[in-house]
């Protein structure tokens, strides 16, 4: 007797839009691997502010933060100014005043509740990392209504929306649930890839998933039970461990 279909493993990226090795990996995903991204479960990476942290907390919640040292901040400028230049891609440094990354990253779900979320993030990262613009400024991320078809007002105003206040928590708690400590960050199933470095493991381990399931579902078909739950297994991509090199940020 059947117990239940077996739910598909849909591939997570969490990124974070302040993040320059989560806007490297971002593009390399989309560029390179389009068909991929568009399969992939975007989840944002956002430090809460008072609000959403009291809002965690009370769910038993917690965020992942380490303060960055000065030697780690200097490296990361030149790094990711070699990484850019390696990629061809044009950058600039934004300067932060008093961020509030709710304000990008609520909005980021906003766009999404149009299905235009990938095409926010699109111009959100070429505002912050071609542009040098401020995209805590609620002005930038109101901007982008004309080009998503959007109302200015919604995007600005959405870390105000009780509603995406909400989605913003779910985010927060599934950083904490499949233990996000940085970003880039990907899963398939129960591995994980920290690092812009470790997309091409990711992007292997995706396909083999997938390979796995289209097999599996050949099989139950064949024997006429689809809908029968069998044990998952683990995918021949290699290790999946972070080691602590750079290609993670945050």
């Amino acid at each position: 007797m059947s117990t239940g279909r077996r739910k598909r493993v849909t591939p997570r990226f969490y990124f974070s839009l302040r993040s320059p090795y989560s806007w490297l990996a971002y593009r390399e995903l989309v560029d390179e691997h389009p068909d991929l991204a568009a399969r992939t479960e975007w989840i944002p990476f956002c430090e809460p502010d008072e609000l959403s942290r009291t809002m965690l907390e009370e769910a038993g919640g917690e965020f992942p933060y380490a303060v960055m040292s000065a030697a780690k901040h200097r490296y990361i400028l030149q790094d990711v100014r070699r990484l850019a230049a390696a990629r061809g891609l044009s950058f600039r440094w934004p300067v932060d005043r008093d961020p509030v990354w709710e304000v990008p990253h609520l909005g980021y779900l906003a766009a999404r509740r149009h299905g235009k979320g990938a095409e926010f993030v699109a111009l959100a990262a070429r505002a912050r990392w071609e542009e040098g613009r401020d995209i805590c400024d609620r002005a930038v991320i109101g901007s982008f209504g004309p080009e998503l078809g959007m109302d200015s007002a919604e995007l600005a105003g959405a870390s105000d929306d009780p509603q995406l206040r909400q989605e913003g928590l779910e985010a927060l708690l599934a950083v904490h649930r499949d233990g996000v400590f940085g970003v880039p960050f990907f899963t398939v199933h129960y591995d994980k890839f920290w690092g812009v470095d470790r997309l091409r493991d990711f992007v292997a381990a995706a396909a083999a998933r997938e390979a796995l399931e289209a097999d599996r579902l050949c099989e139950a078909l064949e024997a006429g039970d689809a809908d029968r739950p069998r044990e998952n297994a683990r995918l021949p991509h290699g290790p999946s461990f972070d080691d602590g090199h750079a290609g993670g940020c945050g």
